[in-house]
């Protein structure tokens, strides 16, 4: 069985059992979170939701909170000594998927 959620403005496709990392939730380590925008809920039977499906949610573990590696921007023009040097790093949540509720 597996369902596809929504959180942060993407949709991921998960299973019972399965960690995923989405955007940063307002969680702590150990804690329990619930998503309950649905879209869709694959398996025995279909279920798809217009725009969510009804009564249907996913829970899971927060494991870890982190930051990703750093994307670095450089931007330069030749000849004027002008370049500017950005670094990035996105927060996000490490989620395990422990059961979803159709």
């Amino acid at each position: 069985m597996y369902a596809i959620i929504a959180t942060g403005g993407k949709q991921y496709k998960v299973e019972a059992g399965q960690a995923i990392y989405v955007e940063k939730l307002a969680a702590e380590a150990g804690e329990k979170v619930t998503f309950d925008q649905v879209v869709f809920v694959g398996g025995e039977s279909t279920k798809i939701g217009t725009p969510t499906v009804d009564g249907a949610t996913v829970s899971g573990t927060v494991e870890k909170q982190g930051k990703e590696k750093k994307v670095v921007t450089f931007k330069y023009k030749p000849k004027k000594h002008q370049h500017t040097k950005q670094g990035h790093r996105q927060p996000y949540t490490k989620v395990m998927i422990d059961a979803i509720n159709a």
